[in-house]
């Protein structure tokens, strides 16, 4: 999995929630985004700009974090985003800190591979789950988790359980479809036409 560094500047805490609520306003107007690092014993409070973590938030790929707070540095992955649920800017990200020893839990984009027997017989192959989440040790956790679909006939759909990838623990129900071969109405003529 690939990497990317991101600074932020550690920020104390207002006791007073007024205080603390008009603190977070003037950091997000001056362009900085309140972020929260959890699993490190204490949590640590910091702020990034949001121009450090557009490349992080704002792509099809996963990272592992290496965050430099005032100097100092950690391995972490992003754990949660929230957005202005109008005007779409960062409000707020929270990291994990990664332990080597530690299995983490992460989504992690599904790439579907090879050319389905129902997409030759006139079915369309969707994409139902873009993410897949798995545990495991945070080194054993690959870019993307491919599926391959060559076998896949018309009307036939692949589930989470039928799905294993070696170190990894996938923790979606087992009976979600991940992608399937749906029946065309061109697909459905020639089937009946075959007849």
């Amino acid at each position: 999995m690939k990497s990317i560094e991101v600074k932020g500047t550690a920020r104390t805490i207002a006791e007073h929630s007024s205080e603390q609520s008009r603190a977070l306003k003037a950091l997000r107007k001056n362009n900085c985004v309140p972020c929260v690092l959890y699993g490190a014993g204490d949590n640590v409070h910091f702020t990034v700009t949001n121009d450090e973590v557009r490349n992080l938030i704002y792509t099809p790929h996963i990272y592992i974090v290496d965050l430099v707070i005032d100097g100092k540095k950690v391995k972490a992955i992003l754990k949660d985003i929230q957005f202005h649920p109008v005007k779409d800017t960062i409000l707020h990200i929270d990291f994990f800190q990664i332990d080597e020893l530690k299995p983490i839990i992460m989504e992690v984009p599904v790439q579907l591979e090879g050319l389905a027997e129902g997409v030759k017989a006139g079915g369309k192959l969707t994409l139902q789950m873009r993410k897949l989440k798995v545990k495991a040790l945070y080194n054993v956790i690959p870019e993307k988790l491919t599926v391959n679909v060559a076998h896949l006939g018309l009307g036939k759909t692949v589930k989470v359980g039928e799905l294993s990838y070696e170190g990894l623990t996938l923790l979606n129900a087992k009976e979600a479809v991940v992608c399937a071969v749906q029946l065309t109405r061109a697909a459905r003529g020639l089937a009946a036409a075959g007849k």
